[in-house]
């Protein structure tokens, strides 16, 4: 490992210690609160629709979020360890095959839905003490 990628790596360890990010994926519905500063006042605004790409490059790892705003599609791309970024929540998640989702551009209204994923635990039955 180079000098290089260890200063990344220190950098990376360190951020990840203060980001208040979940765990989520391509296809999951997710709330990013956002710090927006307006003049001399700040304030958090929450963007939420489905994420329908990540991108994994360290300190520069991003992920687009595509919501409909007024029957409009608008995709925002964040990144992941930005300090604006107040806090990512998991709504839903989704159950996709795809590492990325541009195919949703082109869908509309029911067609663009994307099934929730279901993960069932199976529970192991008590011992029976007799």
């Amino acid at each position: 490992m180079n000098l290089l990628q260890k200063i990344e790596q220190q950098q990376l360890d360190k951020l990840k210690s203060h980001a208040k990010v979940s765990d989520f994926t391509v296809g999951d519905t997710v709330r990013v609160n956002v710090k927006v500063i307006e003049g001399s006042r700040e304030r958090i605004q929450a963007y939420e629709g489905v994420c329908i790409a990540r991108s994994n490059a360290g300190t520069n790892s991003s992920f687009t979020v595509r919501k409909i705003s007024y029957g409009e599609g608008v995709e925002r791309v964040f990144p992941l360890y930005s300090p604006r970024l107040e806090s990512i929540e998991r709504l839903r998640r989704g159950d996709v095959r795809r590492s990325k989702l541009y195919y949703l551009r082109k869908l509309r209204g029911k067609a663009a839905r994307i099934t929730e994923r279901t993960d069932y635990e199976v529970v192991a039955p008590a011992p029976a003490n007799a």
